[in-house]
């Protein structure tokens, strides 16, 4: 097993670079991701160094992403039906509560929850800071960047 390199690094500002420099992730080919999924895969994808994913992983955020979209539809639905119906709760409250519950696990099971991206792993979040900087970066014309090659 390799050792992760240190975020404050050389090598971990030319990996993040090189990060930016290759744009989002998608998810792999196996894995279906409606339109409505992608803003919060997007967000997801955000969470953590583009070099720390793995296809396991990319498949596992994209159920996460999926759940995130319906517990949204859902959201919208019960605003226009209402939370009561014919004397009852609406019943997709439960579904929405499911799918919440759901999410906070993948979150956890992908490490891309709070503690994860801000909390106790200062690496991980250092090696994202680097990154979130190298992306800003690339927007700015004054400042020479890496481009990735395809």
């Amino acid at each position: 097993m390799t050792r992760r390199t240190r975020s404050d690094s050389a090598k971990a500002a030319v990996q993040a670079s090189q990060n930016a420099a290759r744009g989002p992730l998608s998810p792999p080919s196996h894995v279906a991701l409606p339109a409505d999924a992608k803003p919060f895969w997007d967000a997801v994808m955000l969470n953590r160094p583009r070099d720390r994913w793995n296809d396991a992983d990319l498949a596992m955020a994209a159920v996460m992403a999926r759940d995130q979209a319906a517990v949204e539809r859902l959201q919208r639905e019960i605003a226009i039906e209402g939370d009561v119906l014919d004397g009852k709760l609406n019943p997709k409250h439960k579904l929405v509560e499911t799918l919440a519950r759901r999410v906070v696990a993948m979150a956890r099971a992908i490490h891309v929850h709070a503690e994860a991206t801000t909390g106790r792993s200062q690496n991980q979040g250092k090696a994202l800071e680097l990154e979130r900087q190298a992306n800003q970066e690339e927007d700015d014309d004054l400042i020479p960047t890496l481009r990735a090659v395809k």
